[in-house]
């Protein structure tokens, strides 16, 4: 219980600084729902089970850049895999803000490429607005075989959105890396998903 405090805690705070539910979500790695479940519970309402979720803090890696290298060196390793599978090239390293972009980052250093970030948001906890945009300050996508860089895989609804996005813009997704799959898919929209670590739940 002392953990789920904690949450609720967080979820406050985050709240009480004007994010929304989901960037609270994107900063707790949970879903959308938990977030709801966390902040209904802290307010003492009618609180309904808890949604069945995972929390994933990876600060110890975080706040290390000596850890997040290394990190981003073992997430390139995964991606390669498929690249010599697949004989696609990679030419760009797309960073879903804010936790994916210090991985891309590293990841696009470590394989000479360019990079980009793309910046997902809605106004709800609706995923069939999701929407997003690829940041003007960095490369352009257009013709680019492209890796798609995030912390944690929730639901997919992002990471999908993202891949419909590139798509429609003219580059071609190559593979999805990222540090926590959730969903235990070996493939979203069609585009191979690594994972260093994979969570399977057993119900």
């Amino acid at each position: 219980m002392k953990n789920i405090d904690k949450l609720i805690q967080k979820a406050l705070e985050l709240q009480a600084n004007g994010l929304v539910t989901r960037q609270i979500a994107d900063e707790l790695n949970v879903s959308r729902e938990t977030v709801t479940w966390l902040l209904t519970r802290a307010k003492k309402e009618e609180v309904y089970p808890a949604p069945k979720d995972i929390s994933v803090n990876w600060s110890s890696i975080g706040k290390s850049s000596y850890r997040m290298r290394h990190i981003g060196i073992a997430m390139c390793d995964m991606v390669l895999d498929t690249v010599q599978e697949t004989g696609n090239d990679i030419d760009m390293v797309v960073g879903i803000g804010l936790s994916g972009v210090p991985l891309a980052t590293l990841m696009a250093e470590e394989l000479n490429t360019e990079m980009s970030v793309y910046h997902a948001y809605n106004e709800q906890n609706d995923e069939s607005k999701l929407k997003g945009a690829f940041s003007r300050n960095f490369g352009g996508i257009k013709g680019k075989k492209c890796v798609i860089v995030d912390d944690v895989i929730t639901t997919g609804a992002t990471m999908n959105d993202v891949v419909t996005h590139l798509r429609s813009s003219g580059a071609k997704p190559v593979a999805i890396a990222v540090l926590v799959d959730k969903t235990g898919s070996e493939s979203l929209s069609e585009v191979p998903v690594h994972a260093l670590v994979r969570i399977v739940r057993v119900d």
